[in-house]
């Protein structure tokens, strides 16, 4: 490879979310947080350096050439020709969901999500003053899908927002084109907008999948839906919040430029011009990225799951392994991992029950530690 994801760097003692909010013991490996403990790809880090070479750190302007490399990205990528005027860009893609959940119907009526899900899509609802539904995602053919039987059941006149995670967090689903399709048809019966959050479209690890972005099935699903972008996750500069929707109904982008007013600030030149230079710069980087990650995917699946009643799926995008420890007759999974060395994320938080959340974006070394300890800890 010409890239070294087994490098370790030391992220203790620099403020890291993932390393040092949770005040565990020194040596305890942290894979809550999704973040990933590469370095960053050297056109971004030279991206960043100009800035700070270039000492004046005023308010910016989103550049042309930023609107430019993600419109080609997105007709390169998924054939879908958008026009640069739908791009609303912003300082993140959670404010983002928190803008849509405001925009999209009145102070009580209803945000509609499956569950379980990555946890802001369950929670803002009531930050913004509307009510929550929810409905399962159930297990096919060794992958987690919808339940549109319960999702029909779930829906109400109050209903007004479906809030997607495609690819889906914390199943690792890549939605299929069936699958989208009927759930725009839904939507569509029903008048309701989706947001599709699918800041994870470039982390697929199985080469069999490709991600849809769900506006660019048709005119009705472009019409209905606000699409939420950002090259945070693939390029591991989440810290530096730059995020884009793309909003192709000029009512919807209006509603949400209105519910974003007076609480995004603009980006700044460090977060634009990193993303500039991870999108037109940085494919091979992420293409050996990818490859290390299904290896690590791969050991981590061969490992864990069916070890001591804990259950896998093989994941079709991310790199958040979603495991069922519900036959492990242990109530406490987290806190018995924890004290065995490894933090992970009960999946009580996603509405998920009996499983954990395991983030495996680190140097092998590190994981084949963790799974050890994972292994101790059920022993």
């Amino acid at each position: 490879m010409k890239y070294n994801f087994d490098e370790i760097i030391n992220r203790q003692n620099t403020d890291s979310q993932k390393w040092d909010m949770f005040n565990d013991p020194e040596h305890t490996i942290p894979m809550p947080v999704a973040d990933m403990d590469f370095r960053c790809p050297e056109p971004i880090l030279e991206a960043l350096r100009k800035v700070t070479e270039h000492g004046v750190f005023g308010y910016a302007i989103v550049p042309e050439a930023l609107k430019d490399v993600l419109h080609e990205r997105l007709k390169n990528l998924y054939n879908w020709e958008t026009q640069k005027e739908w791009q609303v860009w912003i300082p993140g893609l959670v404010p983002a969901i928190t803008a849509t959940c405001r925009a999209i119907g009145k102070e009580g009526e209803a945000v509609i999500t499956p569950i379980p899900v990555y946890h802001p899509f369950h929670l803002t609802p009531a930050y913004v003053g509307k009510k929550l539904q929810t409905f399962p995602m159930i297990e096919v053919d060794g992958r987690w899908t919808f339940d549109f039987d319960a999702l029909e059941k779930a829906i109400t006149p109050e209903t007004k927002l479906f809030m997607l995670c495609n690819p889906h967090n914390p199943g690792g689903t890549v939605f299929t084109k069936a699958e989208l399709e009927k759930l725009v048809e839904i939507c569509e019966q029903h008048d309701i907008v989706i947001c599709s959050d699918e800041i994870h479209a470039d982390l697929i690890l199985d080469a069999t999948k490709k991600h849809i972005p769900t506006a660019s099935l048709s005119s009705i699903a472009e019409n209905r839906t606000i699409t939420l972008l950002a090259p945070s996750k693939t390029f591991n500069i989440a810290g530096l919040g730059c995020s884009v929707a793309v909003i192709p109904n000029p009512e919807l982008r209006k509603k949400f430029i209105d519910a974003k007013m007076g609480f995004f600030p603009p980006l700044t030149r460090y977060s634009q011009d990193a993303a500039l230079a991870a999108y037109r710069d940085c494919e091979d980087w992420k293409d050996e990225l990818i490859i290390y990650l299904k290896a690590n995917h791969d050991y981590l699946y061969q490992e864990l799951n069916g070890y001591k009643g804990l259950r896998m799926l093989p994941l079709e995008a991310t790199y958040l392994a979603w495991i069922d420890a519900s036959q492990t007759g242990i109530s406490n999974i987290q806190e018995k991992i924890l004290e065995a060395g490894v933090r992970v994320i009960d999946g009580k938080v996603f509405k998920g029950e009996g499983f954990f959340r395991l983030n495996f974006a680190c140097p092998r070394i590190l994981l084949e530690e963790a799974v050890k300890r994972i292994k101790a800890s059920l022993a």
